[in-house]
């Protein structure tokens, strides 16, 4: 069932996006060559906690963690493993869910570790502009294919990469994982129509080269999980924000930077417009 929600109920889910904000900001000075991937969850949970916020992850299907920390080929829902240790060069993506006053909040966001190749800062950069694109597609009265057919086109078509296919973005709130699925791919002018009051997430997993991903499990014995990783082992970045569907336009509950947001926003609607895919 698709819920449709109050300004209130909006209003609460941005303070709880504040709160993941803030902890993909500290992060931006956290992350370095020679950190454990658990450095970093013991940072988001701690930063979580302290500001009175529940990690919705953390004990969600028998998940053990505050965060997913995802490496260079590893596209989702990897553990923050002690032993994965961060390397010049890295592209590193972490992924967390917050819970606040009942409020749900989600986001992704992909980090260079040190100083990376020119490739990979494309793939980041492409990635998160594909974000946007799909945000700008967020209004109401357009269709959910409007905002796949923008992140597929502009990664795939114009790019090269492999927009993956078999994870996608959904509706939240009030529970983590909600209907629609909100995929990254599609037709323009399909799929479910947008409303005003719609809070969904869309966060584009793009890898250099397939789309296609495969299984991996925890070398672990004491840690039965399962996660992703693109099939070719090409490279994979991930940008994901939790978003409202209003009659003003979308509005962005996971804003880590309004300034930034602004940017690319202007971006994305300079793109649509010149390529006539604005409704």
């Amino acid at each position: 069932m698709i819920t449709l929600k109050s300004e209130r109920e909006i209003e609460g889910m941005r303070e709880s996006g504040k709160i993941l904000a803030g902890v993909h900001l500290g992060l931006r000075d956290m992350i370095k060559p020679g950190i454990s991937a658990y450095s970093i969850e013991e940072f988001a949970n701690d930063y979580i906690v302290s500001h009175r916020a529940t990690p919705s992850e953390k004990g969600f299907e028998g998940y053990k963690y505050a965060t997913c920390v995802d490496v260079n080929d590893e596209v989702a829902h990897g553990t923050p493993r002690k032993d994965l240790i961060l390397q010049e060069g890295d592209i590193v993506k972490v992924d967390m869910t917050v819970n606040y006053k009942g409020y749900e909040s989600d986001s992704c966001w992909s980090y260079a570790v040190g100083s990376v190749t020119q490739e990979t800062s494309d793939l980041m950069e492409v990635t998160k502009k594909s974000l946007y694109l799909g945000i700008a597609q967020s209004v109401e009265g357009n269709r959910l294919g409007d905002i796949g057919y923008a992140i597929q086109h502009f990664t795939e078509d114009e790019h090269g990469y492999g927009d993956v296919r078999d994870l996608c973005g959904h509706g939240i709130g009030p529970t983590m994982h909600e209907e629609p699925d909100v995929l990254h791919y599609g037709e323009p002018g399909k799929g479910l129509r947008l409303k005003n009051g719609m809070t969904i997430t869309i966060e584009p997993m793009i890898n250099e080269g397939t789309w296609e991903i495969v299984d991996r499990s925890l070398k672990d014995p004491n840690d039965d999980w399962i996660y992703y990783a693109s099939a070719d082992g090409s490279w994979s970045a991930q940008y994901e924000h939790t978003l409202a569907i209003t009659a003003d336009g979308p509005k962005i509950l996971t804003s880590q930077d309004a300034a930034e947001d602004a940017k690319y926003m202007k971006w994305a609607q300079d793109y649509l417009k010149e390529h006539n895919q604005n409704k």
